[in-house]
């Protein structure tokens, strides 16, 4: 199967898609642009948001507005009147780090991972935001954190550290949003590309979108992939299932360190996608306060 370009919106950095029932559009972040666009398959229509600063990842509010990982805090976040109220810094004590991907769990924590963006070197971490605003380290010891997203029941939590080219599965437990029992899911080190963001089906499949590697793939329950998606493009960036009834694969991409040659060769890179695979998806819950 092969994904078909929706929106060319040339983003720098396409990243943090996802589903919004509330409004039946489809949100995501241009990291390095500084920018939240909006798409709806309905009609059409698109719109982009200037930022303060780079968003990485981010969701709806049960209440309404957003809750925003920007590159060193989280914060909620009023498009209609730009008002921002801090919630927590991240890794403030650390310079070369910043917020990466994220996505909330089935009970609606926000699960928010970093990268070093700098040398590399993994000293960032993945924590957890809950309803009372508390937060949680859950990880250590990232270079880049990838792929967080959880199984249907919530019991999963799926993640990569992206240069270690492994998509791990944690045990989570959903009352106290903790992981446990780390073990390896699915390996890339035969893939083209490197894991990057990832969505889940509701038969249990996660979704990846491979950074380099042209193409988004369905790794099963037991750890095999079973399906590819071929995007026209180098850098696949994340990927969300969505549409009315939840069987539309939505894939951002990227244009980030690609030379004047391959943009060239490659125009719509950047662009949004978009793909039916055959399978569902699962709702993602608001962050709930």
């Amino acid at each position: 199967m092969r994904a078909d370009l929706v929106l060319d919106c040339k983003n720098q950095h396409g990243e943090g898609i996802f589903w919004n029932p509330a409004d039946g559009c489809v949100w995501w972040t241009d990291i390095e642009g500084n920018m939240l666009w909006q798409y709806d398959p309905a009609s059409g229509a698109h719109s982009s948001h200037d930022m303060p600063d780079r968003v990485c990842c981010f969701a709806p509010c049960e209440k309404g507005g957003l809750i925003v990982a920007f590159a060193n805090r989280v914060s909620f976040f009023d498009l209609e009147t730009s008002k921002e109220t801090k919630i927590c810094d991240f890794e403030a004590d650390n310079p070369e780090t910043r917020a990466n991907d994220g996505r909330t769990d089935r009970q609606g924590r926000f699960v928010v991972g970093g990268m070093n963006e700098v040398s590399g070197s993994a000293n960032s971490s993945v924590i957890s935001i809950d309803e009372t605003l508390g937060v949680t380290t859950l990880i250590e010891g990232i270079s880049c954190a990838n792929s967080i997203c959880f199984s249907p029941d919530g019991t999963t939590m799926y993640f990569a550290d992206t240069p270690e080219k492994d998509v791990l599965a944690f045990d989570y437990d959903t009352g106290a949003g903790q992981v446990f029992g780390q073990r390896s899911f699915s390996s890339f080190r035969g893939e083209p590309g490197l894991p990057d963001g990832s969505c889940v089906d509701a038969q249990g499949g996660v979704w990846n979108a491979e950074w380099e590697g042209r193409r988004v793939v369905r790794i099963a329950p037991d750890g095999t992939i079973d399906t590819i998606i071929d995007v026209p493009v180098w850098k696949p960036t994340c990927c969300a299932f969505g549409g009315e009834n939840f069987d539309t694969l939505y894939i951002t991409t990227s244009r980030l360190m690609s030379d004047e040659k391959t943009l060239e060769q490659e125009p719509l890179s950047g662009g949004l996608f978009a793909v039916k695979p055959g399978f569902r998806g699962v709702e993602d819950a608001p962050f709930r306060h």
